[in-house]
């Protein structure tokens, strides 16, 4: 089993990043803003989305989650929108990773959950990595959407 590691310097690479992360799951007791630092780092269990395709193909349920830093620098504000940080053990569904372009390279970048949740990070320029931290684990299912 292979641990993955990217990282995003741009938007290409921001939607690379947004699709092996959707439907990850984050307490928000696991996210933290170090604003002298100008980091953001959230920790999240990642569903194995590449796997989990490669397991249909092969008539296979292989379904796995990954443990995960993601990590994003250059952070200058972050605002969150039907989050409380007093609802620690809340949890959250990681829907898509966006950028919005202001003045370039500036922007901003929004994690969008279910519920109507997110988090939006006004930042200098895009600068995010995305490392698991570990083996997976194996679940018994994959996340399913409505629609």
């Amino acid at each position: 089993m292979t641990s993955l590691t990217l990282v995003a310097l741009d938007t290409g690479d921001l939607e690379v990043l947004s699709a092996h992360m959707q439907d990850a799951i984050l307490r928000v007791v696991d996210m933290t803003w170090e604003p002298a630092s100008h980091r953001c780092v959230a920790l999240m269990n990642r569903f194995d989305w590449p796997q989990a395709d490669a397991g249909a193909n092969s008539g296979k349920k292989p379904y796995e989650r990954h443990r995960c830093a993601l990590r994003f620098d250059h952070v200058n504000a972050v605002k969150l929108k039907n989050i409380e940080i007093g609802q620690r053990n809340k949890t959250l569904s990681l829907l898509t990773i966006r950028f919005e372009a202001g003045e370039a390279p500036s922007g901003s970048i929004e994690l969008i959950f279910a519920d109507h949740c997110s988090i939006r990070l006004d930042v200098e320029c895009i600068e995010a990595e995305l490392t698991d931290l570990g083996e997976g684990w194996r679940v018994r299912s994959k996340p399913e959407h409505e629609g």
